[in-house]
């Protein structure tokens, strides 16, 4: 028998009955080593679905856990849940993506194993969606969301500082939940799903244009069994992830503002070479022309790994030629800038001369780059964000 804390609902059943659950739902469940905590989730959702005549379906999609997951889902004898063993492309992401193409239902619910989201909570997010809501969140931060007390500082400041970190792509205050439902029509909106490492909610929102987002209120329970998978690979997975929804959503404005990061960090490096070089003694010419190399070849190849990763593809020669070639015109129209900004304001410091000479430099270097230099001809505009796998059906 599951224990008490696994079994008791959220919320006095008389308050739960007076949602009704109209549409069909299907629930997709991602798994890994979760055997522990199945037979109790399969029990509240039962509850859940006799209480509120639910026609429901449940997508157990294991990544090969091999810790009796599979014979814990058969032995519980819901005719209406069943566990998909995936053994190529695992991860909690990828997982939820292979679910979404199984179900069924045209409403779908997403959420963990590890009874951390409560199921009593998912009329509510259905309710949302019957408002009109386009997607709904099981929420740890609006009025009346809460996570349990032995939340410490450091894992309180890690939650919010991601949730900040996404604020450019949603209005919602916990983007970051796992636990959600959503139209699966709305998925026809997204030219496809890439999601790295364990943000799927975050993905659909952004790739489907999901801007009418409703958050219901829940208390995240910490988990009781099993082991956490949130680990510091997967929070560095979280940043490739943000990465591609920047670019997704905000394409020549998120690659210029890594070209202009990438040149910064350029200048950096020629000032350290240079110095460097001159304090052993290299003549200060020789030093110049070393450093400016050293410092075009390390933008280049950092330009080439991140800004126009899409372009990796490409000859190296041929697109180190364009790119010095684009560096050198855009150097000349920086000298140009500079030297007419002097002339038509004399009374201006030098200074402002010279910072909107780069300016301009910097805005045709990134042009002439993005557009013949490091140029995708083979794929649609958004895939730059990493490529597009085959879409759901």
């Amino acid at each position: 028998m599951p224990a008490e804390l696994d079994t008791k609902p959220t919320e006095p059943t008389e308050r739960l009955a007076e949602i009704r659950v109209r549409s069909p739902l299907s629930i997709v469940i991602p798994t890994y080593k979760e055997a522990e905590n199945i037979p109790p989730l399969l029990d509240r959702l039962e509850r859940l679905r006799v209480e509120h005549e639910i026609d429901l379906e449940v997508l157990l999609m294991d990544d090969d856990s091999r810790d009796g997951s599979v014979e814990a889902v058969r032995d519980c004898g819901y005719d209406w849940s069943r566990i998909v063993v995936r053994t190529a492309d695992r991860g909690l992401s990828q997982a939820v993506v292979d679910g979404l193409g199984l179900a069924r239902h045209p409403v779908v619910v997403v959420m963990d194993a590890d009874l951390s989201h409560p199921p009593e909570k998912i009329p509510d997010l259905i309710l949302a969606l019957e408002s009109g809501q386009e997607f709904a969140i099981g929420s740890r931060y609006v009025p009346g969301g809460s996570t349990d007390d032995d939340w410490g500082f450091f894992r309180w400041l890690n939650s919010r500082v991601a949730t900040l970190l996404a604020r450019p792509l949603t209005d919602a205050h916990d983007p970051m939940a796992g636990f959600f439902a959503f139209r699966r029509a709305d998925l026809a909106r997204a030219k496809y799903l890439n999601p790295v490492g364990y943000k799927i909610g975050l993905e659909i929102i952004v790739k489907c244009g999901l801007e009418n987002v409703g958050e219901v209120p829940i208390r995240f329970t910490d988990r009781v069994r099993g082991q956490s998978k949130l680990t510091f690979r997967e929070q560095l997975k979280y940043l490739k992830h943000l990465r591609r929804l920047y670019i997704y959503k905000f394409r020549y404005l998120s690659s210029f503002g890594q070209f202009a990061a990438v040149g910064l960090l350029g200048l950096v490096v020629n000032l350290a070479i240079l110095s460097a070089l001159v304090w052993v003694g290299v003549p200060e010419a020789t030093a110049v022309a070393a450093a400016i190399a050293v410092s075009m070849m390390s933008n280049f190849l950092l330009n080439r790994r991140f800004t126009f990763g899409y372009a990796r593809g490409g000859r190296v020669s041929t697109q180190f030629l364009g790119f010095v070639g684009a560096c050198s015109i855009g150097a000349l129209i920086n000298y140009a800038v500079t030297l007419g900004v002097i002339s038509a304001r004399p009374s201006w410091p030098v200074q402002v001369a010279a910072v909107i000479g780069v300016g301009f430099g910097t805005i045709f270097n990134y042009l002439t780059n993005q557009f013949l230099v490091f140029r995708d001809a083979t794929r649609p505009p958004a895939a730059s964000a990493g490529g597009p796998p085959p879409p759901l059906t």
